[in-house]
């Protein structure tokens, strides 16, 4: 077994979580986005620690069901057959600690119990009962939270003799576990340094979900111990009616000082249309938390190369509705050769399930059954809540009830609670979303029965995400669209610097995030400004980067508009060798100094020199745009390279990274009418020149430059051909 077996096809941001060292840079959180891999990360961090030494003994891994329990284990074991690691759920952790014997006693006699505890059914109903026979109003406190420790002193005298029954009876709920597991822990320093001592490393999955409880007692686990590896997705936290703290990811590095976050967020799942939708759900949102899905699914099934679009279906009623979906789903089963299983409807609501399995039985549509023949061919359409759906994924999602009262459901109670359960609604649009593969179809029905009523539903709030068409057609004068566009760009440019240096000075931690999202926002707001239907392809392949290296972005250069074009297929923050005298113009200069442009003074003998080392020392890994062709192409063709690019990527072990765009110089400089143009713009596969000089010695002008114009130039020709 070596270093390289366990790192095998993860992307950068993937493998430093794997190797990431604790005693360098604390704990971490790592924030996995939708479809991230996060199962994969984990499970290759255990084995990456057992091959660098640790007993697996020693490893504590923590989850939130067994069956997620057991899929790591195996997967773990796989390489390492006999360790022993305790990968377990946290209810199975405090049970075994209370059980466990510390110098000839057990956990649970150290605890106050009289006998050993057993997790009874009833407790809800007996515990009712004993509140009212001692005086205490029903909703004063849940059987969950019998054993809390912050309960008010007055009601906690109330309690006591309730307490004391439980830990004579032995009878308790689950959730007693950990609240006496921790107290234990914290109260017996002979448990506590039994159990430190063992658990030299702490990792727990789904950190979002954990509650208040839970996190104490992993707390009270570690200790001053650094060792703590978090996985979690805030946008995917909806679970807080079960009482889950979404504020654990949000305190985290409040809670554990000189600790790191770290985002992973190339999405394996979905195709890039699906993903634009799910990055506008959280636009807005707090920037130290911010992710962007990026697109790293390269499955090349026909369904999935065409990239589709998210589809509104307004329906009058649920029977359109319905007949609408059967009639979708047989024809995509007669094209894509889609098995049933290939389907699923999902639905915020519980009785809306209930609905949709009843409907398609009508029409002679399978369902499918847990339990029942899986067998793809037999297996039946998926029809599930979106809660129940958390951790899969369906090559085509139907999203029913996209209408207020449905998705986001009713929210009621004060102010602060009613926003607390809208942002969880928000959040659960954003799984149900991201559920999908190839296909995803929002279903907003105006009437249909609910609770009993027929009922007139409004459009979900949620619908303002789906991005509107571009018109075909534009009567503007060309010579006031011009005026219009420049003045439209300049201006967002001019807005954008006040807030900058507010965060310069205010919030300085969050500038690059903040760059690199207002960017990203330009870019699309250049797009829609100048009326441009951009197809981006192959983005899947930008996973394969190297991000925390030097990449040089090559492209046939055509237009003004290539920069934001540029922008949005790469979906980062890339700078760009430009002439000088273009950073003598205030706004610009701005601008291209905050995304670290290069200027070039082409009259300079020693340019690529200077070029050099600019991109040397810079702070961060250099990332820039170079168009090597030297003069801009006025047909589409394309002119022969210039070599400076390519002895810049050897001169630092880069990564190359070609584009082909076409259709860019008809956006402005070629504009015949402002009708909306139609871009296209491909990302080739990336070239790592440190990998090929582990080959051989590179010659940029043998290697690099023919090879990269072949690709781009066979782009061209395919797209002159199609």
């Amino acid at each position: 077994m070596d270093k390289e077996e366990i790192l095998k096809g993860l992307n950068s941001d993937q493998r430093r979580a794997v190797l990431f060292d604790h005693a360098k840079e604390g704990p971490l959180l790592v924030l996995a986005a939708a479809g991230s891999g996060k199962t994969s990360v984990l499970t290759r961090r255990i084995q990456w620690r057992i091959l660098q030494g640790v007993k697996p003994e020693s490893i504590l891994a923590l989850t939130f069901t067994a069956k997620a329990a057991e899929e790591m284990r195996s997967r773990v074991q796989k390489i390492f057959p006999d360790a022993k690691i305790r990968l377990c759920t946290f209810h199975s952790l405090a049970y075994s600690i209370l059980r466990e014997k510390f110098s000839g006693r057990f956990g649970w006699e150290l605890a106050g119990f009289s006998k050993a505890p057993v997790p009874s059914e009833g407790e809800e109903e007996r515990f009712a009962c004993s509140l009212v026979e001692r005086g205490i109003a029903s909703g004063a406190i849940a059987r969950d939270d019998l054993f809390r420790q912050d309960i008010a002193d007055k009601l906690a005298i109330k309690l006591a003799p309730i307490r004391e029954e439980v830990l004579e009876s032995g009878k308790i709920v689950f959730e007693d576990l950990i609240y006496l597991a921790t107290k234990l822990i914290s109260n017996e320093p002979l448990v506590q340094n039994a159990l430190r001592n063992r658990f030299r490393e702490v990792m727990v999955d789904e950190y979002q979900d954990i509650n208040s409880s839970q996190y104490l007692l992993v707390r009270s686990i570690l200790g001053e111990n650094r060792s703590f590896f978090a996985v979690g997705d805030d946008d995917q936290a909806i679970y807080g009616f079960r009482g889950a703290d979404i504020g654990n990811v949000f305190r985290f590095c409040k809670d554990f000082p000189n600790s790191t976050i770290l985002r992973l967020e190339w999405n394996y799942r979905s195709v890039p249309k699906i993903l634009y939708l799910a990055n506008r759900i959280f636009d807005r949102k707090p920037l130290l938390l911010c992710k962007t899905l990026r697109p790293g699914n390269g499955r090349k099934d026909p369904l999935f190369l065409e990239n589709r679009s998210p589809e509104l279906w307004e329906s009058p009623d649920p029977y359109t509705e319905i007949m609408r979906m059967v009639q979708r789903m047989k024809e995509m089963r007669a094209d894509y050769s889609l098995a049933w299983s290939d389907f699923a409807v999902l639905s915020r609501y519980n009785r809306q399930r209930l609905y949709y399995e009843a409907a398609f039985a009508e029409w002679g549509i399978p369902v499918w059954r847990e339990g029942e023949d899986e067998n793809p061919d037999i297996a039946g359409v998926h029809v599930e809540t979106v809660h129940g759906s958390k951790g899969l994924e369906y090559p085509v999602v139907f999203y029913a009830g996209l209408a207020e009262k449905l998705s986001p459901g009713e929210c009621t109670g004060k102010r602060k609670e009613r926003k607390k359960q809208e942002d969880e609604e928000k959040r659960l649009f954003y799984v149900g979303v991201t559920r999908a593969e190839a296909v995803l179809i929002l279903l907003y029905c105006k009437r249909r029965y609910w609770k009993g009523r027929l009922f007139e539903f409004k459009p979900s709030r949620y619908l303002r995400y789906l991005e509107l068409p571009i018109r075909e057609k534009s009567f503007m004068p060309m010579m006031l669209f011009r005026i219009r566009s420049a003045a439209f760009v300049l201006a967002y440019m001019l807005a954008a610097c006040i807030p900058f240096f507010s965060r310069l000075l205010f919030a300085k931690k969050s500038v690059p995030f903040w760059v690199d999202r207002k960017i990203r926002s330009f870019g699309r707001f250049c797009i829609k400004t100048l009326r441009i239907e951009l197809s981006i392809e192959n983005q899947a392949v930008l996973s394969r980067v190297d991000w925390s290296r030097p990449v040089i972005v090559v492209g046939n250069h055509q237009s003004y508009s290539d920069i934001p074009i540029a922008f949005l297929a790469i979906g980062r923050v890339v700078g760009f060798l430009a002439k000088k005298e273009l950073f003598y113009v205030p706004c610009l200069n701005f601008w291209m100094n905050a995304i670290h442009c290069i200027s070039v003074n082409r009259k300079d003998p020693r340019a690529g020199v200077v070029i050099k080392e600019r991109m040397e020392h810079s702070k961060v890994a250099p990332h820039v745009f170079i168009f090597p062709e030297g003069t801009r192409s006025k047909d589409g063709s394309l002119h022969p390279f210039k070599s400076g690019a390519f002895r810049l990527a050897c001169d630092l072990d880069a990564t190359i990274l070609p584009l082909c765009i076409k259709g860019s110089r008809k956006a402005w400089e070629s504009r015949v009418s402002t009708d909306k143009v139609n871009v296209s713009v491909c990302v080739l596969e990336p070239i790592d020149v440190s990998l090929l000089a582990k080959e051989k010695e590179v010659n940029p002008n043998v290697d690099l430059l023919p090879r990269v114009y072949e690709m781009i130039n066979k782009k061209i020709v395919e797209n002159n051909i199609s």
